[in-house]
């Protein structure tokens, strides 16, 4: 197996595991390689935040590669996830607690034909208040934990491609690929409302970014045992 230079740039596919943040993801792999080639720094980057309760691909680059990062940033994703329906959280997932509950409305193949016709395409979104959006020159999330209002302006998004799966009567599973910036809860969220419900995120997995793809990646632990061969 060839040596990966992590010293004068390195692109790492890694699966993020579940509750751990973007930013601990980045810490890690730059504590292991300071501490690994006895180093004082080292710049280690990543294109696409992953929230803490979604796992999957994160694209991850040290040295001279973090000036690739932007590159990556601009990629369209896939994801693979599901919501539920009926009840609405301040998070659009499981990260606060239920809000509010309403009817589940009754899902067929109708309803969900219905449902892709109009989330595929361009369209405006606005991103959810618990968020890594900077506004202020702090994160969303930080007025919102503290109950601050807040009001974000919409985001111009795409979805290319969108397909459901009934998995249960409060269910649907989902897989969407994506322009850059598109928020799945937020789509959660915008899919409750339009069908006079209420959703949220439950799971979500990242399986694809550009031309990198999950079975590409490799797990934190991996990672770490390749740096202290390296």
């Amino acid at each position: 197996m060839n040596k990966i230079p992590f010293l004068e740039g390195a692109t790492l596919i890694i699966d993020k595991p579940l509750n751990w943040t973007s930013f601990d993801v980045v810490k890690k792999i730059r504590s292991e390689i300071i501490h690994h080639f006895k180093l004082k720094k080292i710049k280690v980057g990543h294109a696409g935040t992953l929230d803490p309760l979604a796992t999957g691909l994160m694209v991850v680059c040290t040295g001279q590669k973090t000036k690739t990062l932007n590159d990556y940033l601009i990629d369209s994703k896939v994801y693979k996830g599901e919501l539920k329906l009926g009840a609405t959280t301040p998070s659009f997932d499981l990260e606060t607690a239920i809000d509010k509950k309403y009817e589940i409305p009754s899902l067929d193949l109708e309803i969900i034909h219905k449902v892709k016709s109009k989330f595929i395409g361009e369209q405006e979104q606005i991103p959810p208040i618990f968020s890594a959006k900077r506004i202020k020159g702090k994160r969303a999330y930080e007025f919102a934990r503290k109950n601050e209002h807040l009001t974000l302006k919409p985001s111009l998004i795409n979805i290319y491609s969108i397909e459901f799966e009934i998995k249960n009567k409060d269910i649907l599973g989902f897989i969407c690929h994506c322009s850059k910036g598109t928020y799945i809860r937020s789509l959660a969220r915008d899919i409750g409302l339009f069908l006079n419900s209420g959703a949220h995120l439950i799971a979500l997995r990242r399986i694809k970014s550009g031309k990198f793809t999950i079975d590409m990646a490799k797990s934190i632990e991996d990672w770490i045992d390749i740096i202290k061969a390296s």
